[in-house]
């Protein structure tokens, strides 16, 4: 690998995009989950309190609440570890804001301590790729409880309260199980087939990446599923088609501006299939491709695998991701100075919760700079958009308590059926919901409420930008020089399994996965490096020889295996 292109000292500052972060996208396929599971698990809570009076203990219970957010796009068995870890750690950050603010009055203390709380959760967040939603959701909870009147007393009764809605997050959470045992590993595969039905119509760099990270998710859905049912093996069958497809047209040479009658019906065929996986009937049997069996059988290798040392192994990459010299470092640190900032120049221009503020920055720091403008854009217009519909419907919540809960339940679902269209929609549902949370310790002056809220929106989308872009994030370069690296011994891994005659099918396929994930992280890679500010100048002729090599010998162990014929044969 050249240094020239790696190691040169220019540095760049890209362009920040104004329209393009606010467009709409299409909604998620799974929206519904959240928003239906985060209604039912407030619901449930805020109705008991009701009940006996005690409608001012909401918010601990809320931060159990919203822990069934958490862990949809994953299957029942690794969702029921996580959700569980989520509460765990929901109650941990709970317990330490409550204690910090039973301890002292300081809100300079205090805002550190928030600020601290928000750097660690989105590193950990970050680490162990839980969410969407990720930290944010922690950090609001952990920094609201921050500024909650508090004796050292009430802690562990408000820390129970939180457990036992999250107790119950968890139910509501694994509950589908006992219904529709593998509901993620039809969803997750139904995207594969789409993604590579969308390359199969337009070949393209794009497509090719989506249709790999959509399938490379598919496998990794299946395989920690647990053990292989006739459904899962049936969505296995599936997965293997979608990857035919895709690694069928990489070994094409990505299509012709013709249009060809063939890939069209193909195309057609896997959508039909993914919309026969998605729905409640049985899930569609293709027929046999030559080597299915032998792909199978490498499926059940690795997930014997990952039994015998698959925690041993998750936990050794969490290690290694909070390690000296890791890329998600700087942009805890990000928080921290970001998160500082915003709450001291809140407590400075006088706003009475510094909290939103801290929240507002910690919501901005996404993979580099580029995004986290993008985010800093939606956050500022939906809030500011929110605190207008807050003071729409509070006189309608301030008839009674049923229709100050019925306001916040409402907003929760409007929350996450807007937010997959884009993050300033779902804000302007989130604001309003946080606002009303308020009025169940008390009334507020609805015009003290919509100010600050507006000031600290500005203050901490400023400051946390004014983060982002100062702390740099230079090691975005090693990681994607790094994935390099990585999908070069990948690439010749595979290469020298295609060439030894006893290589067994499960080592073949074995050796395909590790390729597929690492041009997949190689992508993400190189996405999060180019979109970072003040960064040397990328490799990217490197990076993109590296993906057409790559993408050649997937090609050609799929042709070993026999999912694809090379194209000149199949057309005689």
């Amino acid at each position: 690998m050249s240094d020239t292109s790696i190691r040169s000292g220019r540095v760049s500052v890209r362009k920040l995009p104004l329209v393009a972060p606010l467009r709409l996208a299409r909604p998620s396929d799974m929206w519904f989950k959240p928003a239906t599971s985060v209604v039912v698990a407030g619901a449930v809570p805020d109705l008991l309190l009701f009940a006996v009076g005690r409608l001012d203990l909401v918010m601990y219970t809320m931060a159990g609440s919203l822990c069934a957010l958490y862990g949809h796009n994953l299957p029942y068995a690794r969702r029921a570890r996580a959700v569980a870890g989520v509460v765990l750690s929901m109650a941990v950050g709970m317990a330490i804001s409550l204690v910090a603010a039973s301890l002292t009055g300081s809100v300079a203390v205090l805002v550190a301590v928030g600020a601290l709380l928000a750097a660690v959760q989105k590193t950990l967040c970050d680490a162990t790729r839980i969410g969407p939603p990720g930290p944010v959701i922690f950090t609001f909870v952990t920094s609201a409880a921050l500024f909650a009147p508090q004796r050292l007393g009430q802690v562990p009764g408000h820390v129970a309260l939180t457990l036992a809605a999250g107790a119950f997050s968890w139910l509501v959470a694994v509950a589908p199980a006992a219904i529709r045992r593998e509901g993620p590993e039809r969803r997750a595969t139904a995207r594969a087939l789409d993604a590579a039905a969308a390359y199969v119509d337009h070949p393209g760099h794009r497509t090719r990446h989506a249709a790999a990270a959509a399938v490379h998710a598919a496998w990794q859905t299946l395989l920690d599923a647990g053990r292989p049912t006739p459904v899962r093996r049936t969505l296995e069958c599936l997965v293997v088609h979608a990857e035919a497809a895709l690694v069928g047209g990489a070994l094409g040479g990505g299509g012709s501006a013709a249009p060809d009658p063939a890939a069209a019906s193909d195309a057609d065929r896997l959508r039909a299939w993914a919309r026969q996986t998605r729905a409640r009937g049985p899930v569609p049997a293709p027929r046999p491709v030559p080597g299915m069996s032998e792909e199978l059988f490498g499926i059940d290798a690795e997930r014997a695998a990952r039994r015998a040392g698959g925690r041993r192994e998750a936990r050794r990459a969490l290690l290694k991701s909070l390690a000296p010299g890791s890329p998600l470092l700087p942009i805890g640190a990000r928080a921290l100075i970001g998160c500082a900032l915003a709450g001291y120049a809140s407590q400075a221009a006088g706003v009475g919760r510094p909290y939103w503020a801290i929240v507002t920055a910690a919501s901005l720091y996404q993979a580099n700079v580029t995004l986290s403008w993008n985010r800093a854009l939606q956050r500022t217009l939906g809030n500011l958009l929110g605190v207008l519909v807050f003071a729409a419907v509070l006189p309608l919540s301030r008839l009674s308590a049923l229709a100050l809960i019925g306001c916040c339940l409402f907003f929760s679902f409007a929350a996450e059926a807007l937010i997959t269209r884009n993050y300033w929609l779902g804000s302007v549902a989130v604001t309003p919901m946080a606002l009303l949370v308020l009025e169940f310790g008390g009334t507020h002056p609805a015009s003290e409420l919509i100010a600050d809220r507006a000031l600290d929106t500005v203050i901490g989308a400023a400051t946390g930008l004014l983060a982002a872009v100062l702390v740099t994030n230079r090691r975005a370069a090693g990681r994607l020089e790094r994935a390099l690296d990585a999908t070069d011994r990948a690439r010749a891994h595979a290469v020298h399994a295609l060439a030894a005659p006893q290589t067994t099918p499960a080592d073949l396929d074995a050796a395909r996965r590790r390729l597929t994930g690492s041009l997949v992280e190689l992508r993400e890679a190189d996405d999060t490096a180019a979109g970072e500010w003040w960064q040397r100048a990328l490799p990217q002729e490197q990076v993109l020889a590296a993906e057409q090599a790559g993408h050649r010998t997937l090609a050609a162990t799929a042709t070993r295996q026999g999912l694809i014929v090379p194209a000149r044969e199949s057309r005689g």
